[in-house]
């Protein structure tokens, strides 16, 4: 309840600064919040807006699953393994800095118009952040907890289930909702080419027709989009690493 009090605070806050900038800049460069919530009320009332804001979800959710799904792992093995890792890291951190919006022309003339390079591009961006990050949780972990699991077990599925996977959960977990932000953006970048659904189509589409309400409704849902899926990575840390809140 807290939670929710805090969060309404911080809307409120930032309606009070939209409103005093349009009106400082002028309602046919900014709208007010007046004459957007309108808008917005319509179009969440509408099946168009639902069918752009669930593309968008769909696309965002599988992306991000298929991104931890696959880096977790591989993150895993890269700071369990050292002569793997020290043959497959460089490419790893050469690749890593390149902004993956770069690979969307290359994406599309490998895999066409459909939903895959979409979902790649967003995987791509979130999975180097939980890569990297899980290597070096694993890295830095204490070779004592290793020495005394090595006492008890030489099984190395059980290792990577009752010491490495738990160690490198919470920091993936993290680099995960630190992602989300950057795969909303992604997404947005995404959506704005070669498509007719999702939110980042709706918000280009209305920018061309300096629809400013309905463009700043695309904004706000794709805002909503971001807070959960956020709040959903919050959630999953509460679920799958409780031992770090004890």
């Amino acid at each position: 309840m807290l939670k929710l009090i805090r969060y309404l605070t911080a809307l409120l806050a930032l309606l009070v600064i939209w409103h005093c900038a349009a009106l400082a800049l002028g309602e046919r460069v900014l709208p007010t919040p007046l004459t957007v919530v309108p808008a917005l009320t319509h179009a969440v009332s509408t099946v168009e807006f639902w069918r752009h804001a669930g593309m968008s979800l769909f696309r965002a959710v599988i992306a991000l699953t298929v991104s931890f799904f696959l880096a977790f792992p591989i993150g895993i093995f890269l700071g369990a393994n050292r002569r793997a890792d020290a043959w497959l890291s460089p490419l790893v951190f050469l690749t890593y800095p390149i902004p993956k919006i770069l690979f969307l022309p290359v994406l599309l003339v490998l895999f066409g118009l459909g939903e895959a390079p979409k979902i790649l591009l967003i995987a791509l961006t979130a999975g180097y952040q939980i890569l990297v990050v899980t290597r070096d949780s694993v890295r830095a972990l204490d070779k004592r907890y290793l020495d005394s699991f090595a006492s008890l077990s030489d099984d190395p599925a059980a290792l990577v289930r009752h010491v490495l996977a738990p160690a490198a959960l919470p920091a993936a977990v993290t680099s995960l909702r630190v992602a989300t932000g950057t795969a909303v953006a992604v997404l947005f970048m995404a959506e704005s080419f070669v498509t007719n659904t999702g939110l980042g189509f709706m918000i280009m589409d209305a920018w061309g027709g300096m629809d400013l309400p309905r463009m700043f409704t695309g904004i706000i849902a794709m805002s909503f989009l971001g807070l959960f899926l956020y709040e959903a990575c919050n959630l999953i840390e509460r679920r799958f690493c409780r031992w770090t809140r004890l």
